[in-house]
């Protein structure tokens, strides 16, 4: 499977500032995968070592954390002397062995010439806990899910995002294409972007089999609630969880402790809240009233709305049979848009934007999304069905006049004036489109 993170790791590879990196992003998102892949394409040798898989390897780093130590150790362990040469060395799972996160630090200082990964599922969590953690010391990288271009390469339309990456002005794609990327589309909503979901479709085209992945993966993720917190947290964290596709599914999609249960208060959660999005579980977007650079000092942190990181897995949850996917534009509606907005969400977020926010007024007018691109603010509205209603995006524009505004539906690639229709499927388009140079038209 390729994934563009593998250019990435070409360019830390290169880099000649290089630190050890630490690979974070949820459990069964390709970590392993890929540093496999890389490793054995781009080195020479590839050490591997599983610290969940077998728990003794810990032991490698007992009596000193001294790079000379732990590579004559890993040596004798491989019964192979380890040179730096030509050799990437990989722990994987290192979330449960934080003597191996601390020794980052020294091979930093004292033995920059071994090019290490170091990844793991939790690693954000670990992180904040972690007082022996490297700061500093390290590089970091997030995997994600597969995108929406991923997928499209994966099934061979290399050619059409070709053609995305050569357009420069806005212009209808042919109906025949774009009827085409709407059913790639539905079929990536209903799949979502995990690896093994992908691969188990791409060969086999069976739908039972992708749910019963799916399911396996959701069924890990509760299983490491109770791994990795305490008792009380990890109930507090699987009704959290449990309650997201409920709260997308309402047409007002901001979070409602009272959805949990009626008790429910923001305290209760706090933790909660920030686990799921260490952990990568989660992306949540925070609302802004004032749209002012930076959009981080304007947002109102008590008021978000929290997406899950896989589309996929959100049908899963919400249990949508697979005949969505063959009609019109059932998928694209279905629970009032929950897989629409959570599939820009999820993005947005594979794409660089680290924090999400949405914009409300006072007179219940609201743009799903805000996005900061060339120090200056642009609305985003998602609609999951063709309607040209664009109340509240007027309403935004006639108060903030944005240089442009934009709206991804299953519409094709219009624009009139500064207004601009994209493509659900060419929503990172808006990047593009956002520049400050004025478009061709």
């Amino acid at each position: 499977m390729k994934r563009i993170a593998y250019n990435d790791l070409i360019s830390w590879k290169n880099n000649i500032n290089r630190k050890p990196l630490v690979l974070q992003g949820a459990r069964q998102v390709g970590k392993t995968y890929l540093v496999r892949e890389f490793g054995k394409r781009e080195y020479k040798n590839l050490h591997y070592l599983n610290f969940e898989q077998d728990a003794k390897l810990s032991s490698l780093f007992d009596s000193s954390l001294t790079p000379e130590s732990i590579i004559n150790n890993i040596s004798l362990y491989f019964g192979v002397k380890i040179i730096a040469e030509g050799t990437l060395i990989f722990f994987d799972e290192v979330q449960i062995a934080p003597r191996v996160l601390t020794s980052l630090k020294y091979f930093q200082e004292q033995a920059p010439e071994y090019h290490i990964i170091a990844a793991g599922s939790l690693l954000g969590v670990r992180m904040g806990k972690a007082s022996g953690f490297p700061v500093g010391k390290v590089n970091f990288m997030t995997l994600f899910p597969m995108s929406f271009k991923e997928y499209l390469i994966e099934i061979g339309e290399d050619l059409f995002l070709e053609s995305l990456n050569s357009l420069e002005k806005p212009a209808p794609f042919p109906d025949i294409i774009h009827n085409k990327m709407l059913s790639h589309l539905k079929m990536y909503l209903f799949l979502g972007g995990m690896p093994e979901v992908i691969k188990e479709y791409g060969q086999n085209r069976d739908i039972q089999s992708v749910r019963s992945i799916q399911t396996d993966i959701l069924n890990a993720y509760e299983r490491d609630f109770s791994k990795y917190t305490d008792k009380n947290q990890a109930i507090k964290t699987s009704e959290f969880w449990n309650s997201i596709p409920g709260q997308l599914a309402r047409e007002n999609k901001k979070f409602k402790y009272q959805d949990i249960k009626k008790t429910a208060r923001s305290n209760m959660y706090e933790q909660t809240i920030e686990w799921l999005r260490k952990s990568g579980l989660v992306h949540l977007a925070y609302n802004v009233e004032t749209p002012k650079i930076p959009l981080s000092g304007y947002a109102d942190f008590s008021k978000f709305k929290v997406y899950m990181h896989d589309v996929g897995l959100l049908a899963a949850k919400l249990n949508i049979s697979s005949d969505q996917i063959v009609m019109p534009d059932a998928l694209f509606r279905e629970f009032n848009g929950a897989f629409i907005e959570n599939f820009i969400a999820q993005e947005l977020a594979s794409s660089g934007k680290n924090q999400l926010y949405y914009w409300t007024s006072r007179s219940d007018a609201e743009v799903d999304f805000l996005l900061e691109s060339n120090q200056k603010i642009f609305p985003l509205e998602v609609k999951s069905g063709t309607s040209r209603n664009t109340k509240s995006l007027q309403s935004y524009a006639s108060k903030y006049s944005p240089d442009k505004v934009f709206r991804t539906s299953p519409r094709n690639l219009i624009q009139s004036d500064n207004f601009i229709n994209l493509p659900l499927y060419a929503v990172n388009l808006l990047e593009r489109f956002s520049w400050n140079r004025k478009i061709k038209v």
